[in-house]
């Protein structure tokens, strides 16, 4: 039985400090719009209902529509498959778009299976009404990943 460790109760409107240890990836598939490399952390969920092949994809180029937390520390535009990269997250301000919680927690095809999603966007990134959690990235909480979130200002 894995213990839960209690997380703070994270509200829309909250600005967070987030980051994560850069750690050893293998590059799997490069391609003009997306990086694959497989995942370092967790594992593939033999129970899923979805059928996660190990692999995450980050998009290749910094300015593209698709916004993800984590990225590679080389360019990806550089890699090729089989190569090694690091992925983690640099240090970057986010706010609260969304929060969703599961009990129990939610198949994602991955293991742990997380308790809560939270959706999140650089605080710099322009908003445009309605499609907010579009733009976002999601954060597992409990998730293996190390990833480090403080707190900065709570939503009103």
């Amino acid at each position: 039985m894995t213990q839960r460790i209690e997380q703070p109760d994270y509200q829309v409107g909250d600005v967070l400090r987030v980051s994560c240890k850069p750690t050893p990836a293998r590059v799997a598939e490069v391609s003009s719009f997306y990086v694959s490399v497989e995942w370092p952390w967790g594992g593939i969920d033999p129970d899923s209902r979805y059928s996660w092949d190990g692999q995450v994809a980050l998009p290749v180029e910094p300015d593209s529509w698709e916004w993800s937390l984590f990225r590679t520390e080389q360019d990806p535009r550089t890699l090729k498959a089989n190569d090694t990269c690091l992925v983690g997250i640099p240090e970057t301000l986010v706010r609260v778009l969304d929060v969703s919680h599961y009990d129990p927690p939610t198949d994602t095809g991955r293991l742990p299976r997380p308790h809560t999603l939270m959706t999140v966007l650089p605080v710099d990134h322009p908003c445009v009404e309605g499609s907010d959690e579009d733009e976002g990235d999601t954060i597992e909480l409990d998730c293996a990943a190390p990833i480090v979130i403080e707190r900065l200002t709570c939503s009103p």
